[in-house]
């Protein structure tokens, strides 16, 4: 039996270019939609931390990653919102002596301390010391403990959009109200009456400078009086909160 082959000619020639036009119009369709959907994706990131700032702005935060990840771990949440009228000038003069001098001067970075942290790191040393109650805020409020760069540029990054859009009074009332001052403890109120039976409103500046002490390392530090805590209280002696608020003149 003789099989009849014979060529296709021209219109098998066009169909199978309309074929590959095909795949290379879908090939296209899909690049577009996934460069359309990762572009999406960047805007969020981008923006989503400025629209839950915005959001932290008038209310209070819920809960932090932080104490997500302490509950897991078993330490439990204790917090009490206050507003910064409810909170011991004394614990504010006093955070702000241990923890960032230079609260009311920069716009979120210390840049001496950078250097003076970075030279300590090519010393040999760890990279620490450098951040500021701003950049602190901005870890407490959106991200993890674990010390890596990953999450260090993620901090910076925050910290920028924390002091565009808050004022120093609403960045350090937050940090007052979600700082880690102890196991499954948060905040000025939950710490003063855990640890002295009274009010944040009513701390001394012995209680504040001792709660001060402990920022560095809440899940090993308790407060009680030494020479840091005594320390941080004479420091804090010098910082002026300003009539209206801190950093308000």
């Amino acid at each position: 039996m003789t099989q009849d082959i014979r060529p296709e000619g021209p219109s098998g020639d066009r169909r199978r270019e309309e074929a590959a036009e095909r795949r290379k119009e879908t090939a296209r369709r899909i690049a577009g939609q996934a460069g359309l959907a990762v572009a999406r994706a960047v805007l969020v990131v981008f923006f989503l931390p400025a629209f839950v700032i915005l959001f932290y702005a008038v209310v209070p935060p819920p809960a932090t990653p932080l104490m997500i990840i302490r509950a897991v771990d078993g330490h439990g949440i204790s917090k009490q919102w206050v507003p910064l009228t409810r909170i011991s000038p004394h614990l504010q003069r006093a955070v702000i002596a241990a923890e960032d001098a230079k609260f009311c001067q920069h716009g979120g970075f210390d840049w001496a301390a950078v250097d003076t942290a970075l030279t300590r790191r090519r010393e040999g040393g760890r990279l620490v010391g450098a951040s500021t109650i701003s950049m602190q805020t901005a870890k407490n409020l959106f991200l993890w403990p674990a010390r890596t760069y990953f999450r260090k540029g993620g901090e910076a990054y925050i910290t920028v959009w924390l002091e565009t859009i808050l004022s120093k009074r609403r960045i350090l009332e937050l940090y007052l109200n979600v700082v880690e001052l102890g196991p499954g403890i948060y905040g000025a109120e939950a710490a003063a009456r855990h640890y002295f039976n009274v009010s944040a409103a009513d701390l001394s500046p012995s209680q504040a400078a001792q709660l001060a002490s402990v920022l560095p390392s809440p899940l090993r530090w308790t407060p009680t009086p030494g020479a840091r805590s005594r320390t941080i209280e004479a420091r804090a002696r010098s910082v002026t909160l300003g009539q209206n608020g801190p950093c308000a003149r």
